[in-house]
């Protein structure tokens, strides 16, 4: 896809206020808020829809890995650390390969991946980068033709609810979620410092 760069994020030009991404970091941001003690009750509601999108998955029959696989593409996208260090520690959990949790990065050049997840991942990438040109139809349509129509709804729920959950862990850096790398891992894929 043309809105994807080779680490599977989006590359910085995509982005119309560059500078302000630099300039924010754990050190010089301000405290955020904790939204669940501000607002409780949409925090339960926000709960409910997630249980409401696992039972939905369960009713369709969608395997519980394929879900991991939405959801740790989803937050990888996202850069939610949080999130992502969650699915993929319930990936583990649940018995799935270091290399299918290692390659869901680069899940085009893969083998690991069935026709199945292939299609949900795309679908789940489409989502997630819905700026980036909507979810196209070639997409939309693989989905479609691989997966029954509440399969469908089910997947798209859940890739909508992990991307709402990684927008608010990294709004409110929950966790120490959404701290950016530095501009260089955006621009040219080279990993931030760790000094």
């Amino acid at each position: 896809m043309p809105y994807e760069d080779a680490w599977g994020l989006i590359p910085a030009a995509r982005f119309d206020e560059r500078d302000e991404r630099q300039d924010m970091s754990v050190a010089t941001v301000a405290t955020r808020i904790a939204i669940k003690n501000v607002t409780p009750a949409v925090s339960t509601a926000m709960s409910a829809l997630q249980e409401a999108a696992r039972a939905a998955a369960e009713a369709a029959d969608i395997e519980p890995g394929l879900l991991q696989l939405i959801k740790i593409r989803a937050s990888q996208i996202n850069g939610c650390s949080l999130s992502l260090d969650q699915h993929t520690q319930d990936a583990r959990a649940m018995g799935m390969s270091e290399q299918r949790i290692r390659e869901v990065r680069t899940w085009r050049n893969s083998k690991v991946y069935t026709h199945r997840e292939r299609a949900a991942l795309a679908l789940t990438e489409a989502i997630t980068l819905v700026f980036a040109g909507q979810v196209p139809n070639s997409v939309y349509a693989e989905a479609a033709s691989l997966f029954e129509e509440t399969q469908l709804a089910a997947l798209i729920w859940a890739a909508t609810v992990t991307n709402a959950h990684n927008r608010i862990a990294i709004t409110t850096r929950l966790g120490g979620s959404g701290s950016p790398p530095d501009l260089a891992y955006w621009e040219h894929g080279q990993r931030p410092s760790t000094t």
